[in-house]
């Protein structure tokens, strides 16, 4: 500090006693301010006069609508009526990957609320400007001006990208830059699912290369079949995601290391959804044809199992020994497993004009048409291999056992060039069954669900699996099937949203139970045993229907949170992504060290063509999806 001499400081006496200075204010005022200013020093009046210029200036610049003038729109465009249009900031990355057993802070309540939008702020800034659940309606001026002030010059602003405008100049920008803002998120989430593709795939050839299943936590592997079963099942996920090295090393590892001339009991549904369903879809993509000949090596292998007294398939077959036999604990198969395997073993046949696989499918489907037991077309979840009858009647759901029969009907019918019309009835029928017996709504907020029924009485619990039908009752409204499916579709895509975002990781527990009774709460509840995530994609899968058809970019929204919260929850720094065990505690989900092979073959591709824009990727018209998201050629028509 600078000396101060004596004279800088300056002593100020009032009259009066005590308070009563601040009392008499005639007194106060008479005091001459402009003596005391007078009275002090150069040096003093200086610095005082400094610091009201210093404050000024201050207060000038932190005033926002003086800056936001100076500066000029940095986030915000002037249009042509000198309106301002928000124009979101793209996000550069994902959060962060995060080890799993770090403990995470958890979510505050005020952020989680029931339709709280958990993606980047370019998505709630645009959904909140183009409306996705509903229209945004902004006055055109001119128009107003030219009709008498009416509002009939009202330009709504839908989802749909590219959208024409109907009027006025403003919308046809707008929507330009809408689209533009689009067009880069789109390319931003693609590279996302990519590089989550590359960090699983990562975990999986460091650590488990050749083997069935990755072990990310403990840089091991599990063995299911022996098959190399998460390499096959993401083959055509590389192909579709364009990551060409990886499925160049992939396939050699086919072409020299795969054999199926193994003394190994194998399950006969999973076995054709992964392995058979992969390797026919993979030839396809790449008109390789070794994955036809792994394709037609493994479909003969899997023959045994049909050689039943019904000629309902055993579940399990050894394909080294040409020998297959039912569990260990029972006689019977489930519904879903016979009734899932159609769409392979029929292309099986096509391809090699060799009748036989088709037909030991076909049978089964010719003999669940006929069997009693059914409620109003909904199937029990158990049948005898001996009797070709029903077991264990008086339980039906859509969800584990039963519920790809249902998607396999409309599939096999789109298949097949919509010809095979009992298919189609039996279809109809059984979406008629669910309406009338397992839609409910929940409280207090009235979502559409589908429960289970047990013995006559109803059950609201809900599997997540149950979430690949909207997707499948999109596809059938696609496919000239009636309207109200589609709008069903949509309320339960709805659901199954909130099943993931009710949850404090923002991911949806195994199974939900939603609360009926009036005072509720909360919508849906999770039972302890029921909280883990396996990984699964039936929600994406819809989600990806959803978006195909009704171009409403809320479903990539969705479809984006979701992925961040796998991202943040499941990814392990060294490789890979792991199930957890419990979507409820965000501090600790606890990781179950595994990764199941559809996370790879199914989730990713599914959230990758959720996020393209390209009706040609995978066209619907072209493909249908067998059950483990392996894209089969719909057959030609023929005359």
């Amino acid at each position: 500090m600078y000396p101060q001499s004596r004279q800088d400081y300056v002593s100020i006496s009032f009259s009066g006693q005590g308070s009563g200075i601040y009392n008499n204010s005639k007194q106060w005022r008479r005091q001459s301010y402009w003596r005391k200013w007078k009275q002090l020093s150069r040096l003093q009046r200086s610095l005082i006069l400094f610091i009201f210029v210093l404050l000024f200036v201050c207060a000038f610049v932190s005033y926002p609508g003086v800056t936001a003038h100076i500066r000029g729109p940095t986030e915000k465009e002037q249009d042509t009526d000198s309106s301002i249009v928000e124009r979101p900031a793209i996000p550069h990355v994902l959060p962060e990957p995060v080890v799993i057993g770090r403990h995470l802070p958890p979510e505050q309540p005020s952020q989680r609320k029931l339709y709280n939008r958990r993606g980047p702020p370019v998505l709630q800034n645009r959904l909140q400007k183009k409306g996705n659940t509903s229209d945004t309606m902004i006055k055109d001026k001119s128009a107003d001006s030219k009709n008498g002030g009416e509002e009939e010059g009202v330009i709504r602003h839908g989802a749909v990208r590219g959208q024409q405008a109907t009027e006025g100049t403003l919308e046809n920008k707008e929507d330009s830059r809408a689209n533009e803002v689009l067009s880069k998120e789109s390319a931003i989430w693609l590279e996302a699912v990519r590089e989550a593709f590359r960090h699983a795939w990562k975990g999986y050839k460091d650590f488990a290369w050749g083997h069935d299943e990755l072990r990310p936590i403990s840089k091991s592997y599990s063995e299911w079949f022996g098959l190399g079963l998460t390499l096959i099942d993401a083959l055509d996920t590389m192909w579709i995601l364009g990551l060409k090295d990886e499925f160049e090393e992939a396939k050699a590892w086919v072409a020299t290391e795969l054999t199926f001339n193994k003394n190994v009991d194998v399950n006969l549904f999973e076995t054709t959804i992964r392995i058979l369903g992969g390797l026919l879809s993979t030839y396809h993509l790449s008109g390789d044809s070794m994955f036809l000949e792994k394709a037609k090596d493994i479909g003969s292998r899997l023959m045994p199992a049909f050689n039943t007294p019904s000629k309902i398939p055993y579940s399990d077959v050894n394909i080294g020994k040409g020998t297959a036999h039912p569990p260990r604990w029972t006689s019977d198969s489930t519904v879903a497993e016979v009734t899932s395997i159609q769409l392979e073993f029929r292309e099986l046949s096509r391809l090699t004009q060799q009748p036989q696989y088709e037909a030991v499918v076909a049978e089964v489907m010719k003999q669940i048409h006929k069997l009693d037991g059914k409620l109003d077309g909904l199937v029990p979840m158990f049948i005898n291999t001996n009797n070709g009858q029903f077991t264990h009647q008086g339980i039906y759901t859509l969800g584990a056992r039963a519920d790809s029969y249902y998607e396999y009907l409309l599939k096999q019918w789109i298949q097949g060039g919509k010809k095979e019309n009992q298919l189609l009835e039996d279809y109809l029928q059984a979406i008629e069954g669910v309406k009338k017996n397992l839609l409910q709504k929940s409280s207090p907020n009235g979502f559409t669900f589908v429960g289970e029924v047990s013995h006559g009485q109803f059950s609201p619990k809900m599997d997540h699996l149950v979430c690949f039908l909207p997707g499948t009752l999109a596809l059938g409204a696609h496919n000239g099937l009636p309207a109200d499916h589609m709008d069903l579709a949509k309320k339960l895509m709805e659901t199954c949203y909130q099943m993931y975002v009710q949850m404090e990781t923002g991911l949806s527990p195994e199974i939900v139970h939603f609360n009926m009774h009036q005072g509720s709460t909360r919508d849906i509840d999770a039972k302890l045993a029921d909280r883990h995530n396996l990984l699964r994609p039936e929600t994406v899968e819809s989600l990806f229907y959803l978006y195909r058809f009704t171009k409403d970019h809320k479903y990539q929204a969705w479809g984006w949170e979701i992925l961040q919260s796998f991202n943040k929850y499941t990814k392990v720094s060294s490789g890979g992504y792991t199930s957890i065990n419990n979507v409820r505690d965000p501090d600790y989900p606890g990781p179950r060290d595994k990764m199941e092979s559809f996370f790879l073959g199914e989730t990713l591709k599914y959230l990758y063509l959720l996020f393209s824009d390209d009706p040609n990727l995978i066209s619907l018209d072209q493909y249908v999806f067998n059950t483990e998201a392996h894209p089969l050629p719909i057959w030609p028509s023929t005359v």
